[in-house]
């Protein structure tokens, strides 16, 4: 897909407001407000724009630790990782999970209400999975940048 310098113009805008209507689009591209909606659906339609949704602050909805965990696979037959992979993406405090070169093979991301949580989510879940070797978390501290536009 090639993208255009109005396409790229649209997505940076909305990813600073995914609220902008088409008549705000089409003011800040000077396109009509049709033919910003037309480029807007036609991005959706083609995958580049996959959805939208409220960004909300972890702290204030309760979720007071952020960690990274990193899962070293036992096995990597095709069924164990189809099984870890299911079991991951059906655990809510698991909010990300990459598979990575190196000494892990995947890279969690996940939000829980405390350490007792996150405690849980290790011993009760991750390490019994018959797939799983090894498991390293990392608290984060402080989260100084998060959800930054993509630089098109």
């Amino acid at each position: 897909m090639i993208l255009d310098p109005i396409d790229i113009r649209l997505l940076a805008a909305l990813q600073e407001n995914a609220m902008l209507t088409a008549q705000e689009l089409g003011a800040l591209l000077n396109l009509s407000a049709s033919q910003a909606g037309r480029r807007r659906q036609r991005l959706e339609a083609q995958g580049i724009i996959r959805g939208y949704g409220a960004r909300i602050d972890a702290q204030m909805a309760g979720l007071t630790v952020q960690a990274f965990v990193q899962v070293q696979m036992a096995s990597h037959a095709p069924q164990a990782a189809r099984s870890f992979a299911t079991m991951a993406t059906h655990q809510r405090e698991i909010i990300s999970v990459w598979t990575l070169t190196g000494e892990a093979d995947y890279m969690l991301q996940v939000y829980c209400s405390d350490l007792s949580a996150l405690n849980r989510l290790i011993q009760q879940v991750l390490l019994p999975h018959e797939a799983v070797a090894r498991v390293q978390s990392k608290i984060v501290m402080a989260e100084l940048k998060s959800g930054a536009p993509l630089a098109l």
